[in-house]
């Protein structure tokens, strides 16, 4: 498992984060066959597609953010990324879910953050 400065190291990954993911949307275009339709051009294009996006699981102390590779066979955790404790309770609160049970997506916030720390 990777941390912020090994991920760093990794430019043709960090060149290919898809910032507009969210895990909501993971699952709609990579498991929910049944809904293609709805989702317009938002879907699963050839057999290895895969997207690169962060995620918050509110259960991890310290608070971090993690990089999911997302395929329609598996999802891997790629790397950890140890954010700033008080914008991570943000991004859980605007999920408006019940706190310690939840996969988040991450805040225009860590977005920007995570830019600023991967040179992105």
């Amino acid at each position: 498992m990777w941390g912020l400065e090994d991920l760093k190291m990794h430019r043709e990954i960090i060149d290919r984060l898809d910032w507009e993911m969210t895990p909501e949307l993971a699952v709609e275009t990579y498991l929910e066959w049944g809904t293609g339709w709805a989702r317009r051009d938002q879907f699963v294009r050839f057999p290895d597609q895969e997207a690169l996006y962060f995620v918050i699981y509110d259960w991890e102390k310290p608070a971090q953010v993690t990089l999911i590779r997302r395929t329609m066979k598996e999802a891997d955790e790629i790397a950890k990324i140890v954010a700033p404790a008080e914008m991570v309770a943000r991004a859980i609160a605007a999920g408006g879910r019940k706190p310690g049970v939840g996969v988040y997506a991450i805040t225009d916030e860590l977005e920007e953050w995570l830019k600023k720390q991967l040179g992105a």
